[in-house]
Protein backbone atom coordinates (compact mmCIF):
# COMPACT_ATOMS: atom_id res chain seq x y z
CA UNK A 1 0.00 0.00 0.00
CA UNK A 2 1.56 3.27 -1.12
CA UNK A 3 0.16 6.20 0.83
CA UNK A 4 0.79 9.60 -0.67
CA UNK A 5 0.27 12.98 0.89
CA UNK A 6 -0.60 15.25 -2.08
CA UNK A 7 1.28 18.17 -0.54
CA UNK A 8 4.50 16.14 -0.57
CA UNK A 9 6.44 15.17 -3.73
CA UNK A 10 6.73 11.44 -4.41
CA UNK A 11 10.07 10.01 -3.40
CA UNK A 12 11.72 6.82 -4.58
CA UNK A 13 14.65 4.96 -3.08
CA UNK A 14 16.89 3.65 -5.83
CA UNK A 15 18.87 0.75 -4.36
CA UNK A 16 22.04 -0.16 -6.23
CA UNK A 17 23.12 -3.81 -6.15
CA UNK A 18 26.23 -5.39 -7.63
CA UNK A 19 28.80 -8.07 -6.94
CA UNK A 20 31.47 -6.65 -4.62
CA UNK A 21 34.03 -9.25 -5.68
CA UNK A 22 33.72 -8.11 -9.30
CA UNK A 23 34.13 -4.48 -8.22
CA UNK A 24 37.20 -5.29 -6.11
CA UNK A 25 38.77 -7.09 -9.09
CA UNK A 26 38.58 -3.99 -11.32
CA UNK A 27 41.81 -2.08 -11.96
CA UNK A 28 42.14 1.18 -10.02
CA UNK A 29 41.81 3.26 -13.21
CA UNK A 30 38.51 1.55 -14.05
CA UNK A 31 37.15 2.11 -10.52
CA UNK A 32 38.12 5.79 -10.79
CA UNK A 33 36.37 6.09 -14.17
CA UNK A 34 33.20 4.50 -12.83
CA UNK A 35 33.21 6.72 -9.72
CA UNK A 36 33.45 9.73 -12.03
CA UNK A 37 30.38 8.42 -13.89
CA UNK A 38 28.48 8.30 -10.58
CA UNK A 39 29.65 11.85 -9.80
CA UNK A 40 28.39 13.08 -13.19
CA UNK A 41 25.05 11.30 -12.67
CA UNK A 42 24.69 12.87 -9.22
CA UNK A 43 25.42 16.35 -10.60
CA UNK A 44 22.92 15.85 -13.44
CA UNK A 45 20.08 14.64 -11.17
CA UNK A 46 20.80 17.37 -8.64
CA UNK A 47 20.63 20.03 -11.37
CA UNK A 48 17.30 18.58 -12.60
CA UNK A 49 15.83 18.81 -9.09
CA UNK A 50 15.35 15.04 -8.66
CA UNK A 51 18.21 14.21 -6.29
CA UNK A 52 17.37 14.36 -2.59
CA UNK A 53 20.41 12.42 -1.39
CA UNK A 54 22.41 9.26 -1.67
CA UNK A 55 25.57 7.49 -0.64
CA UNK A 56 27.73 4.53 -1.48
CA UNK A 57 27.92 1.92 1.27
CA UNK A 58 30.99 0.37 2.84
CA UNK A 59 31.65 -3.27 1.82
CA UNK A 60 29.22 -5.88 3.15
CA UNK A 61 31.98 -7.36 5.35
CA UNK A 62 31.66 -4.21 7.52
CA UNK A 63 27.93 -4.82 8.14
CA UNK A 64 26.41 -5.74 11.46
CA UNK A 65 22.97 -7.35 11.54
CA UNK A 66 20.61 -7.26 14.52
CA UNK A 67 18.15 -10.15 14.79
CA UNK A 68 15.48 -10.94 17.31
CA UNK A 69 15.54 -14.49 18.60
CA UNK A 70 13.39 -15.79 21.46
CA UNK A 71 12.71 -12.27 22.64
CA UNK A 72 16.38 -11.31 22.69
CA UNK A 73 18.23 -9.04 20.31
CA UNK A 74 21.31 -10.71 18.86
CA UNK A 75 24.12 -9.03 16.96
CA UNK A 76 25.72 -10.86 14.03
CA UNK A 77 28.72 -9.71 12.04
CA UNK A 78 28.04 -9.51 8.34
CA UNK A 79 24.97 -9.15 6.15
CA UNK A 80 21.46 -10.44 6.79
CA UNK A 81 21.74 -12.93 3.92
CA UNK A 82 24.44 -14.23 1.61
CA UNK A 83 23.71 -13.22 -1.98
CA UNK A 84 25.54 -12.92 -5.31
CA UNK A 85 24.90 -9.18 -5.37
CA UNK A 86 25.20 -6.84 -2.42
CA UNK A 87 23.58 -3.51 -1.65
CA UNK A 88 26.32 -1.09 -2.70
CA UNK A 89 24.58 2.25 -2.34
CA UNK A 90 21.43 4.23 -2.87
CA UNK A 91 19.91 7.41 -4.21
CA UNK A 92 16.79 9.10 -2.87
CA UNK A 93 14.99 10.85 -5.72
CA UNK A 94 11.86 12.89 -6.20
CA UNK A 95 9.79 11.99 -9.25
CA UNK A 96 6.24 12.66 -10.40
CA UNK A 97 5.46 8.93 -10.67
CA UNK A 98 6.95 5.45 -10.94
CA UNK A 99 7.51 5.79 -14.69
CA UNK A 100 9.67 8.87 -14.19
CA UNK A 101 11.51 7.20 -11.30
CA UNK A 102 12.32 4.22 -13.54
CA UNK A 103 13.67 6.55 -16.25
CA UNK A 104 15.85 8.28 -13.65
CA UNK A 105 17.05 4.93 -12.28
CA UNK A 106 17.95 3.69 -15.76
CA UNK A 107 20.67 6.33 -15.91
CA UNK A 108 22.49 5.08 -12.82
CA UNK A 109 25.94 3.86 -13.88
CA UNK A 110 25.68 0.94 -11.44
CA UNK A 111 22.90 -0.58 -13.54
CA UNK A 112 25.63 -1.97 -15.81
CA UNK A 113 27.25 -3.74 -12.85
CA UNK A 114 24.18 -5.36 -11.36
CA UNK A 115 20.66 -4.21 -10.64
CA UNK A 116 18.71 -1.20 -9.46
CA UNK A 117 15.66 -1.65 -7.26
CA UNK A 118 13.16 1.22 -7.48
CA UNK A 119 11.03 1.44 -4.37
CA UNK A 120 8.45 4.10 -3.47
CA UNK A 121 9.06 5.75 -0.12
CA UNK A 122 6.10 5.88 2.22
CA UNK A 123 6.24 9.52 3.30
CA UNK A 124 5.57 10.66 6.80
CA UNK A 125 3.85 13.95 7.57
CA UNK A 126 6.11 16.93 8.32
CA UNK A 127 5.12 16.86 12.01
CA UNK A 128 6.11 13.18 12.47
CA UNK A 129 6.71 11.90 15.07
CA UNK A 130 3.90 13.52 16.95
CA UNK A 131 4.08 13.74 20.71
CA UNK A 132 1.24 11.93 22.47
CA UNK A 133 -1.66 14.23 23.36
Amino acid sequence: DVTHFPEMPMQYLLLIYFNEAEWEALPVAEKTRRREEFDAYSIKTSASGHLVGGNPLQPVRTATTLRSSKGRLEMVDGPFAETKEQLAGYYLMEAKDLDEAIKIAAGIPGARLGGIEVRPVRPMPADYPRAPA
